[in-house]
């Protein structure tokens, strides 16, 4: 060994005997026993005398590292490289005063320390403030040498949201910004702070901050106050805050030292530069905002000290709740290689990074994804997100079933390690939107620019209540310079809808539209899709027994646990090849993905035989296909497998759960859904991930992973797959996103089968989002032809199009194919006369 090789191992061992006792504290911090393993799945293993940490990682998740609280929700607000170390700090929900949410430290080996100068909260803000070389993260000040200050909550009282440079003093304060509109003044020197504003503006649930041009930019999403800064009461209302209309809510409004403006009531997000957490480079640097109304994703920028709006697709609607509450702190934020990411409503953005006014180019959508985050930052190659994961938050049911958070023990959640390329192996681009959902417009006046690039199948639907024909003019940006050309005129009859399939040869930035006449209630309004897996890999997921395979497999039933030890409570049965149903194993899992068995009356095993067992079928089926509830409204989903018409030898599966915060997955018929909350949608707006055919009978949510049961017995070992030493009861695991790669959405069925129906009454509607080719089977019993009106739902509100009446002569089926890349949200049939008629859709 040369001299220099001596000199680096020797420095190896030292760092890791250093290292070590922070290891074992994260190790016990945790719950998890401070010793020695030597198991596959144990985090350390031997080197001589030396012992090596080696975590355990599965799809990207460090099971070690999961953080908890001992509140409703325990969230990560913000991650940032700092002082060779990645900083952490979690949140608790309306928590203005503090709590026992930490500061962590986490080094290059991914040992982890919880800093004792925590003080909790509900923080998401951070800024690296260049001149005095000091991070600030929460209510924490950090500098070169890793030495914290923190500002105590009964100072810095808020849920802090944002950080941003002072307009008159950078170089020796920041402004610190709070949820519900706290604007303070901090000294990064003495740490001296000074309350500014008492909620200046309008809106509330504040997500985003940034100084620029000249002025502070404050952005809010939501419109429900939480009532954490009623101790400031009056509040310094320098603008209305009062909503003028149903769509007000939130706010992006800025303040330039002397007076505050008004820039949109709608509900907005992050608000940045090409500076990030740094700040912006120079007073002439363009911001970015991020936010939504009804209609799509809003992109504001600011250059030249103009703003001007640029739309995006939605790829997800269960953020879309009034309050604000269902959006964490999306981010455009530089990770690795240079590039900057953006992330919104479930969907990953390419952002670039010189964004600015005539030179919009290069914003391209990555994927979609369900995981709810946070931050995200680069760190020693990799993308790291904090994520919000398991929350016990109290919010138990949906109106469609019950979600299960009683059934968590304790709110947990994780980071999330992966590269730039494993973002693009979720679900693919996809999203619905547009520039008008039934808006009142005037003649010859563009839209707002909506994203064309990046997107393979599109069809834009186009709809207006004139008593007139309108015609409806699209324009292209081909190279995001602002250039419009024409590319298609679409008359739309007086109070009618037509649609557009763009074709695949189609390139361009933006699209936008105009009219040559005023027209009323207009819609113009986008579907890219299909969606479903970017990259399917069902071999990942061979340890879940198929529907129709053979031979022997295990049941479970699953429970995230609490008691400051985040174990995996697990209720088991083994299920024999002819079916029989062995005797009842528990199990408590722990990081290293341990099944350590307990006893038949330990206080895990009968909270799992009493609380946690399915004692209904939420969902109902009839010979047509599934049918789903929620209050007065009632839809129906595709079929997939006649496996899942009947109870298995355990009973029924697992329908619903919740596995990250504030949505569900329904788990109907072999296809897992997102379900959004009600105050975000709803069944409404539920969308397909993927249909996975498998004899899943229970998952949950836990340490950033999702647990499923219902695997081969003896499955193989492959990363994902663990299982008890003692039984052949096993379970898999991995990220939410994994899902995805179960296989795309597909399924067979519809509103009638035979079924009786009344001349002019709309069948139930049934779901079209998120599948790709499609076509109708129609047939019926009476004597005469039967014209059958399709209609369809194409922006999830129920409000129903006409899409194209089908005759169906007697004794014939009529199967129609719809277009390549025609989409819908709901659809649904009505026929013209009494019959027994059938409407079958196939997707493949």
């Amino acid at each position: 060994m040369d001299r220099m090789h001596h000199l680096v191992f020797h420095r190896f061992l030292l760092a890791g005997l250093f290292l070590l006792p922070a290891a074992l504290h994260a190790q016990a911090e945790n719950g998890d026993s401070p010793h020695l393993c030597e198991a596959p799945s144990g985090p350390f293993r031997q080197m001589g005398t030396v012992p090596v940490f080696r975590p355990l990682a599965i799809s990207g998740r460090y099971p070690h590292l999961a953080t908890f609280n001992h509140q409703g929700e325990c969230g990560t607000g913000a991650v940032v490289p700092w002082a060779e170390r990645l900083w952490v700090i979690t949140y608790a929900p309306h928590k203005p005063e503090g709590s026992d949410d930490k500061l962590y430290e986490i080094d290059a080996a991914l040992h982890r320390i919880a800093r004792p100068e925590s003080v909790g909260g509900t923080p998401a803000n951070r800024m690296i403030h260049r001149e005095s070389n000091q991070l600030n993260i929460g209510a924490y000040f950090i500098d070169s040498r890793r030495n914290v200050r923190a500002i105590p909550p009964s100072i810095l009282f808020g849920r802090l949201t944002a950080t941003a440079r002072h307009l008159t003093d950078p170089a020796n304060k920041v402004y610190i910004c709070d949820m519900e509109g706290l604007v303070y003044e901090v000294d990064v020197h003495s740490l001296d702070t000074r309350l500014l504003f008492k909620r200046p503006v309008p809106g509330w649930h504040g997500k985003g901050a940034y100084s620029g041009q000249g002025r502070l930019v404050l952005a809010f999403n939501g419109e429900i106050p939480a009532g954490t800064v009623d101790r400031f009461k009056p509040f310094d209302y320098f603008l209305d805050p009062k909503p003028a209309g149903e769509e007000d809510a939130g706010s992006l409004c800025q303040w330039d030292g002397h007076a505050w403006q008004l820039i949109e009531r709608r509900q907005f997000t992050d608000v940045t530069s090409r500076g990030g957490i740094y700040g912006a480079p120079d007073d002439k640097a363009p911001l970015w905002s991020i936010g939504w109304d009804r209609r799509s994703l809003l992109l504001k920028l600011l250059d030249g000290g103009r703003w001007q709006t640029f739309r995006l697709p939605i790829a997800d609607y269960s953020y879309f709740g009034h309050h604000g509450w269902h959006t964490e702190w999306p981010r455009i934020r530089e990770v690795t290689g240079g590039h900057f990411l953006m992330n919104m409503h479930g969907g990953w953005f390419d952002f670039p990074p010189d964004f600015a006014a005539g030179k919009t180019a290069g914003l391209r959508p990555l994927g979609s994804y369900l995981k709810i985050t946070g931050d995200f930052c680069p760190w020693n190659g990799r993308i790291v997100f904090g994520c919000d994961d398991t929350a016990k938050d109290g919010f138990a049911r949906t109106a469609v079933g019950d979600t299960l958070n009683r059934l968590i023990g304790q709110s947990n959640s994780n980071l999330w390690f992966t590269t730039w390329e494993g973002l693009k192996a979720a679900g693919r681009p996809a999203g619905f939107g547009g520039p008008w959902v039934r808006d009142d417009v005037r003649a010859n006046t563009p839209s707002a620019p909506y994203l064309l690039a990046g997107y393979t199948q599109r069809v834009l639907h186009l709809s207006h209540a004139s008593p007139q024909a309108v015609k409806f003019t699209i324009e292209i940006d081909a190279r995001g310079d602002y250039h419009w050309t024409t590319y298609k005129d679409i008359t739309v009859a007086p109070n009618g809808y037509e649609y557009h399939i763009l074709p695949t040869s189609l390139a361009g930035q933006w699209v936008r539209l105009k009219t040559n006449r005023d027209a009323a209630g207009a819609t113009a309004f986008f579907h890219y899709g299909p969606g479903g897996p970017a990259a399917p890999d069902p071999g990942a997921f061979a340890a879940i027994a198929d529907i129709d395979q053979p031979g022997p497999w295990s049941s479970a039933v699953l429970r995230c646990e609490g008691n400051d030890r985040i174990t995996l409570g697990v209720l088991a049965h083994e299920v024999d090849a002819e079916g029989k149903v062995g005797p009842a194993r528990s199990y408590q899992v722990d990081a290293g993905m341990r099944f350590k068995p307990t006893a038949a009356d330990s206080d895990s095993a009968r909270f799992l035989a009493k609380k946690a067992q399915v004692e209904e079928r939420l969902v109902k089926s009839d010979a047509a296909s599934y049918i789903v509830t929620e209050g007065k409204l009632r839809v129906r989903l595709p079929r997939s497998h006649a496996g899942y018409d009947k109870p298995w030898a355990t009973g029924w599966p697992r329908p619903l759960r919740e596995l990250v915060t504030e949505r569900s997955i329904l788990n109907v018929g072999g296809s897992f859904y997102l379900l959004p909350r009600e105050n975000s949608g709803g069944l409404l707006r539920i969308k397909p991930v993927c249909t996975h055919n498998k004899r899943i009978t229970d998952y949950c949510s836990w340490r950033g992973l999702i647990a499923v049961a219902g695997c081969v017995a003896d499955a193989r070992p492959d990363g994902h797959y663990f299982a008890a030493a003692d039984s052949r009861v096993g379970l898999w695991f991995g990220d939410i996103d994994d899902l995805w790669k179960l296989g795309k959405p597909v399924g067979r069925g519809g509103p009638w089968l035979d079924t009786a129906v009344e001349s002019g009454q709309p069948s139930d509607p049934y779901l079209m989002a998120g599948y790709d080719r499609k076509s109708l089977a129609l047939s019926h019993d009476a004597a005469q032809a039967v014209h059958f009106t399709v209609e369809v739902d194409v922006v999830a509100d129920g409000n129903w199009l006409s899409y194209a009446t089908i005759e169906v002569p007697p004794r014939r089926t009529i199967t129609h194919v719809f277009p390549a890349g025609y989409a819908a949200h709901w659809v649904r049939l009505k026929a013209n006369r009494d019959c027994k008629a059938t409407a079958q859709f196939n997707y493949e």
